[in-house]
């Protein structure tokens, strides 16, 4: 059950929102789907299609709820007639023959997910709003792992995702994937939420797993469906790269166990040739226009030096440095600042980096996550001050939400030992 709402959610979210015109009804019917799955499927074991299963439910539930609303409109009308009068009745179980699911169109998938992510990111909503609601009904993510992606307080957060929702409802905003000359407007939240959903697939902010492949595959098609949707767009093309360059290195990042490698340690015979291709022929598309890069280009750049080098040594770590002072020019952000810093420390030594470290942690940036500390405590332990850099790796630990990524940090404190 658990799998099939990770990788089907925003399937059905999506088709469910093209015949209700309703996202905040699609996603609240298909959310009493799931809690009816989870009494129905333990007692009466699982459905040949879990997915269409869950469609059909979330559909009838959709019925009802044109039922109470005053005046039947046309959509109820719509409805009924595709499900049927006898077949809509709340009591009757989904039918699981094996037969199609009228809702279920698989050629339709695609822009329903893509039309799910515009409709979220319509104009009428803010910038913050935007990209909080798509990564909920699009992504899956949860507003505590929205939240850590944003350093916002969880109530934020859903605060926001429950006002995106009103003000969608209210203003009647079409389930579309917009014309041509709409799609600009939306063209960057769009961007970053594939983008988001990506960075919580590729080093999840919480659980047990280290990677949530599901999710950071799904990213990879939305930005290949927009390189397709936008031509010529080097943004776009930029995005795509980035996440082709990042997942090539997926399958050398865990071991047997699904314990994280890190970069120095991966075997790079493992990673993938293909996806290194893919990206660098996106990246090449995204320079060619002629406009300079921007921050997606310049960070698939920098991931394009990874994947070309042989071993950490012969990394270009002098050119991975002007590529992160240029990103920092373009997209200036605390994060960035401390990627600079590692390279830096890579192309320099640690002592130059720790003080870019010194000066973000002076104001008082990134506070109340495990990332300055955890690059502070490897530049400590590099320069060989063993005391002060397990305390920061001691913290860095313990404000860390993922169990796989805790463990390192707690084997690096404890590799450094007692007092020295």
């Amino acid at each position: 059950m658990e799998a099939t709402w990770r990788i089907d959610a925003a399937r059905v979210v999506g088709a469910l929102a093209r015949y209700t015109g309703d996202v905040a009804l699609a996603e609240d019917v298909a959310q009493e789907a799931l809690a009816e799955a989870l009494v129905a499927w333990p007692r009466d074991g699982e459905p040949r299609d879990p997915t269409a299963w869950l469609l059909t439910t979330a559909r009838r539930r959709a019925i009802d709820a044109f039922r109470r609303r005053a005046g039947r409109d046309e959509r109820y009308a719509a409805l009924g007639h595709d499900l049927g009068e006898g077949e809509a009745h709340a009591g009757a179980p989904p039918s699981d023959t094996g037969e199609p699911d009228l809702l279920w169109d698989p050629d339709r998938i695609e822009d329903d997910r893509l039309a799910l992510i515009f409709t979220a990111c319509h104009p009428v909503l803010s910038t913050e709003a935007r990209v909080a609601l798509t990564l909920r009904v699009v992504g899956g993510l949860t507003s505590d792992e929205i939240a850590r992606a944003f350093l916002l307080p969880r109530t934020t957060v859903q605060a926001r995702i429950t006002r995106a929702k009103k003000t969608l409802a209210a203003a009647r905003v079409p389930f579309e994937v917009p014309p041509a000359a709409d799609r600009p407007e939306r063209l960057g939240s769009v961007l970053t939420v594939v983008y988001l959903i990506f960075t919580e697939g590729s080093t999840a902010s919480g659980g047990t797993d280290w990677i949530r492949a599901d999710l950071a595959r799904e990213a990879v098609r939305l930005a290949r469906v927009l390189d397709r949707l936008v031509p010529g767009e080097p943004e776009v093309a930029g995005l795509l790269a980035l996440l082709e360059l990042t997942a090539a290195r997926f399958p050398a990042r865990t071991g047997p166990d699904g314990e994280p490698v890190l970069l120095a340690d991966q075997d790079r015979r493992r990673w993938d040739v293909g996806a290194i291709r893919r990206g660098r022929a996106a990246l090449a598309r995204a320079t060619a226009v002629g406009r300079g890069l921007g921050p997606y280009g310049l960070q698939a750049a920098i991931a394009e030096q990874h994947d070309v080098a042989r071993s950490v040594d012969d990394t270009d770590w002098e050119q991975i440095v002007v590529l992160y002072e240029a990103l920092g020019r373009v997209a200036p952000s605390p994060v960035v600042e401390l990627n600079r810093a590692v390279a830096v420390s890579m192309a320099s030594g640690p002592a130059a980096a720790l003080e870019i470290v010194d000066d973000l942690a002076a104001r008082e940036v990134l506070t109340g996550t495990y990332l300055l500390p955890s690059v502070r405590g490897e530049l400590l332990s590099r320069l060989g001050r063993r005391d002060e850099a397990r305390t920061e790796l001691e913290l860095a630990a313990r404000l860390c939400g993922n169990d796989r990524e805790r463990g390192v940090l707690e084997a690096k404190a404890a590799a450094l030992g007692g007092s020295s």
